[in-house]
C-alpha cells in the first residue's frame, strides 16, 4: 500500500508536471470579441447549448481524436517535457504518461520533442493517471532490435554499466551484454574504470542464441574509420621518409608506432647500433619520436620502421688510427660456447674466441672465463673496416708459458698438475694454464694392471708427475706418476724367480684364467688348467692357495702363476724315486743270478731260464711306465 507521504509526493509531482505542460499564457491582452448577434441564449440556459444527439454526436468525435491503446502494449510517444527526476510522455491518449529519468540513462541526448517507445502498465491508476514504462517496453523488442543489429550491421548506443572480469558489461536495449576489453580501443588501455558510466556507440559482433549472449565492440567503429585513414597514409609513404609517431605499444621483440591513424613497427634490431636487451632500455611509452620508412607493404599494411637509422653508423666514425695489435677496453654483450662478443664502442664489437681467451690447448666453454657485463682488456687481432669485423684476443696479454718450457718444467723434473680428462689410453692433465700434458695408462702405476684410468684417479683430483718428454712445436709434454718411485720390477726379479713357491689370493677370474694379488702389491697370471686342485676342484674368487712361478717376464711386468703344478711336481719326484729303488732291486736279482750260475748243474737250467723270462718282461714293463710319466 502506498502510505500518505508517498500520495502527497506523487500529487506534488503530478502538478508540478501540469504546470510544466500547461501553455505559456501570451502577456498581451486578449482581442476583444463580439458575440453572435443570432445566439439563442434562452435555449442555452434551458439546454445546455446543445440538444443531447448533438452532444453524443460531439462526444464521438472527440474519443476518435484519441489514441485506442491497451494495457500490455508497446506504443511509440513523444517526449513534451523533462525535468531531473522524470520524462513526460504524449501516446495520443487523453492524458500524458511520466516515467523515470533512470529508464532512459543510456540516452543522455535526449530532449522534448524526440520520440520513445513506451510499454502501457495501466492506462488508469486510482488517480486518472496513465502510468508507461520505457524500460520494459525496450525488454519486450530488445532482443529483435540486437538480432537486427546485427544482420543489419547498425550502430546501437550502449550504456557501460560496470566492471567485469575481461571486460565491461553493457546496456543495450535493456539486454546486458559483454564488452571485451580488447574490443574498447585500438589503443591499449591501461584503466578500465574511466568507462563505467559512459555511454558510447558499439556494433554487435556475436550472439549466442541458446544462451541469450550479447558481444558488442567499439573498437570495430574505429577500425572502419582507421582503414580509411590507413589508405589514404601508406598511399603517401616513401622509403627513407622521417615522420614523428608516438609509442603506442612496447613488446619484447620491438616497439608499435602510431603515425597518425597507421600502426608501423620499429623491430629491437633496429632500435639502436648497440645491444639491446628490451625495447624499453630506448623508448618509453607515449613517448613523441621520429622514425625512418624502412619499408612497407601495401596489402597486407604492414609498415617497417627504424630509429638508429638517423644516426651516423658506430663503425664509420671508429677511431681511424685504430690498427691491429692495439689493446682496448670492452664490456662483454653476448656470450655463446664459442666466444664472447665485446663492444668496445656503441655499435662496435669485437669477437674473442675461446681458444683466444687462455694459452691453455684444453677444449673449454668460453663461460669459463667470462660472464656477460665484464670489462676486459684485449689486443685487436684481425680489423675489417668494409665488413665490419674484428677478432680480439685476450692471452696475448701475458707471456706464453711454451717460449721458456724446458727452463721452468725440464725432463725428470716432478710437479702437481690438475686431472682435466680422461681417454681409454691415459689421462691428461693441466700443470698451469696452458701448459697440458698427458700421463699414458702404462706409466700411472708399476705393479697394477689398470684397464682405463678411471680406475686410478678422477676429474679434477691432483696428480704428482714426473715430465719425461717436452714437445714443443706441437705444445705436448709426455708425463708419468710411476717414474715418482723406483721400478720394483728390479727387485722382484730376484724374489720371484722361476720354481719359487708364494702365497697368494685370487682376485679375479675370467674365460683366459684368473688375477692373483702376490706380496709387494705386484700381481700375477693363472691359465685355467694351473686353477685346478689336488682334488680336481677348481679355484674360487678369495681363495688362498700357494702358487709356483713358472714364468718371469721384466720387459713386460708379467709373472706366470701354477697352483696344480705344485702337486704335480711332488708326484713326479715320488714316481723317480720308486723307479730308482725298482732299478736297485733289478740289477741285484742279476748279480745273484750270476752267482747263482756259476753253481748251478745242468739240471737246473730250465729254471733259471724261466726266471730269466720273468725278469726281462719286469723290466719291459717298468721302462714303459717310466716312457708314458714322462710324456704327461
Amino acid at each position: 500500500m502506498i502510505n500518505q507521504e508517498e500520495m502527497a509526493s506523487n500529487e506534488a509531482n503530478v502538478e508540478e508536471t501540469k504546470k510544466q505542460v500547461e501553455p505559456v499564457k501570451d502577456e498581451k491582452p486578449a482581442e476583444k470579441v463580439n458575440p453572435l448577434e443570432d445566439f439563442d441564449w434562452d435555449a442555452y440556459a434551458e439546454e445546455g447549448g446543445y440538444s443531447s444527439d448533438r452532444k453524443t454526436e460531439l462526444e464521438a468525435m472527440y474519443d476518435e481524436t484519441l489514441s485506442s491503446v491497451g494495457e500490455g502494449e508497446v506504443v511509440d510517444g513523444t517526449v513534451i517535457s523533462m525535468n531531473k527526476r522524470e520524462v513526460v510522455i504524449n501516446i495520443g491518449y487523453k492524458s500524458e504518461g511520466v516515467v523515470s529519468l533512470n529508464e532512459f540513462r543510456y540516452n543522455p541526448e535526449l530532449q522534448v520533442g524526440d520520440t520513445v517507445e513506451v510499454y502501457v502498465e495501466i492506462q488508469e491508476d486510482k488517480r486518472g493517471q496513465l502510468v508507461l514504462s520505457h524500460k520494459k517496453a525496450r525488454s519486450l523488442r530488445s532482443w529483435d532490435r540486437v538480432n537486427q543489429a546485427l544482420d543489419k550491421d547498425e550502430v546501437i548506443k550502449g550504456y557501460i554499466k560496470c566492471r567485469t572480469k575481461g571486460g565491461m558489461i553493457v546496456d543495450v536495449f535493456g539486454i546486458e551484454a559483454f564488452l571485451p576489453g580488447s574490443q574498447i580501443d585500438v589503443k591499449p588501455i591501461r584503466d578500465y574504470d574511466i568507462y563505467v558510466g559512459k555511454t558510447m556507440e558499439f556494433k554487435v559482433v556475436k550472439i549466442n542464441q541458446e544462451y541469450k549472449n550479447v558481444v558488442v565492440s567499439h573498437k570495430a567503429l574505429i577500425e572502419e574509420e582507421l582503414e580509411q585513414q590507413k589508405k589514404e597514409i601508406i598511399a603517401k609513404l616513401e622509403k627513407g621518409q622521417v615522420l614523428e609517431g608516438t609509442v603506442k605499444n612496447i613488446t619484447s621483440y620491438g616497439v608499435f608506432i602510431d603515425l597518425g591513424g597507421v600502426d608501423g613497427l620499429i623491430h629491437i634490431t633496429d632500435l639502436s647500433w648497440g645491444r639491446v636487451t628490451h625495447p624499453e632500455e630506448i623508448v618509453e611509452l607515449d613517448q613523441k619520436i621520429n622514425v625512418v620508412i624502412l619499408d612497407f607493404d601495401d596489402a597486407k599494411k604492414r609498415i617497417a620502421l627504424g630509429l638508429k637509422q638517423l644516426t651516423p653508423h658506430p663503425w664509420d666514425s671508429l677511431d681511424a688510427n685504430l690498427k691491429v695489435g692495439d689493446v682496448v677496453k670492452g664490456k662483454v654483450v653476448v656470450m655463446a660456447d664459442y666466444g664472447a662478443f665485446v663492444e668496445i664502442a656503441t655499435g662496435v664489437e669485437g669477437l674473442i674466441h675461446v681458444s683466444e681467451m687462455s694459452w691453455s690447448q684444453h677444449l673449454r666453454s668460453a663461460q669459463e672465463f667470462l660472464k656477460v657485463g665484464d670489462v676486459v682488456d684485449a689486443q685487436i687481432l684481425t680489423l675489417d673496416r668494409e665488413e665490419r669485423k674484428m677478432s680480439l684476443g685476450m692471452k696475448q696479454l701475458k707471456p706464453d708459458p711454451w717460449d721458456k718450457i724446458e727452463e721452468k718444467y725440464p725432463v725428470s723434473s716432478s710437479h702437481k698438475a690438475k686431472v682435466r680428462n680422461f681417454t681409454s689410453f691415459g689421462v691428461f692433465v693441466e700443470i698451469e694454464e696452458g701448459v697440458d700434458g698427458l700421463i699414458h695408462i702404462s706409466d700411472l702405476s708399476w705393479t697394477k694392471k689398470i684397464k682405463h684410468p678411471a680406475e686410478f684417479t678422477t676429474v679434477g683430483a691432483d696428480i704428482e708427475v714426473v715430465v719425461l718428454e717436452i714437445d714443443k712445436e706441437n705444445r705436448r709434454l709426455s708425463l708419468g706418476h710411476k717414474q715418482l718411485e723406483e721400478n720394483p720390477w728390479d727387485v722382484f726379479e730376484s724374489i720371484f724367480t722361476v720354481d719359487s713357491v708364494h702365497e697368494g689370493t685370487i682376485i679375479d677370474i675370467f674365460d683366459k684364467g684368473a688375477v692373483v694379488a702376490l706380496p709387494y702389491g705386484v700381481e700375477g697370471f693363472v691359465t685355467p688348467k694351473h686353477l685346478v686342485k689336488e682334488d680336481g676342484s677348481s679355484a674360487k674368487v678369495e681363495d688362498k692357495m700357494e702358487f709356483k712361478v713358472i714364468e718371469f717376464n721384466k720387459s713386460s711386468k708379467r709373472i706366470i702363476l701354477s697352483h696344480s703344478r705344485i702337486f704335480e711336481d711332488a708326484k713326479k719326484g715320488e714316481d723317480v724315486a720308486e723307479k730308482k729303488s725298482k732299478a736297485s732291486s733289478t740289477q741285484k736279482a742279476v748279480k745273484k743270478l750270476k752267482d747263482n750260475l756259476e753253481k748251478t748243474t745242468l739240471g737246473d737250467i730250465s729254471e733259471l731260464a724261466a726266471l730269466k723270462t720273468e725278469l726281462e718282461e719286469n723290466q719291459k714293463k717298468g721302462k714303459k711306465k717310466a716312457a708314458d710319466d714322462d710324456k704327461e
